[in-house]
């Protein structure tokens, strides 16, 4: 799963050497662009107030979806994800941390407010449960 580190390095290790291309060039791109690597250093410094101030919202929201396809596709290109339904806890996880992207400026919990690289990390794992929630679901009704 070498998509975890970096978008694009599962296709890489997959032989999808032009798809894991587009996905290293889209993740600089919007690294770059949302003033991501600032964002986790303040972040990591525990200055939660300015990595909202220098995070671009527009552009940070466009990389939970290609972080997660990057991973779901280097999966499914490894072998994995044979069943029909086994996108659904990448794509509720994407869902999940875009959302807490958009309220990372302003929603607290337990009294902290999280930040913009926090608070979408805690969003993973509600986003994996309820995917696997409806994977389940699905394939006992469908």
């Amino acid at each position: 799963m070498w998509s975890i580190a970096l978008p694009g390095f599962g296709q890489y290790l997959n032989g999808k050497y032009v798809k894991g291309t587009v996905l290293l060039i889209l993740e600089f791109l919007i690294n770059v662009q949302a003033n991501f690597n600032e964002v986790i250093i303040l972040s990591f410094h525990g200055d939660s107030l300015a990595a909202i101030q220098h995070t671009n919202y527009p552009w940070l929201m466009f990389y939970p979806c290609v972080y997660f396809f990057a991973a779901w596709d280097a999966f499914k290109d490894a072998g994995g994800g044979k069943d029909g339904y086994s996108f659904l806890p990448f794509v509720f996880s994407a869902y999940f941390v875009t959302v807490g992207a958009i309220y990372s400026s302003t929603l607290t919990i337990f009294g902290v407010l999280w930040g913009p690289v926090w608070l979408p990390m805690l969003f993973v794992l509600p986003g994996v449960i309820v995917g696997l929630v409806v994977q389940v679901l699905c394939r006992w009704i469908l």
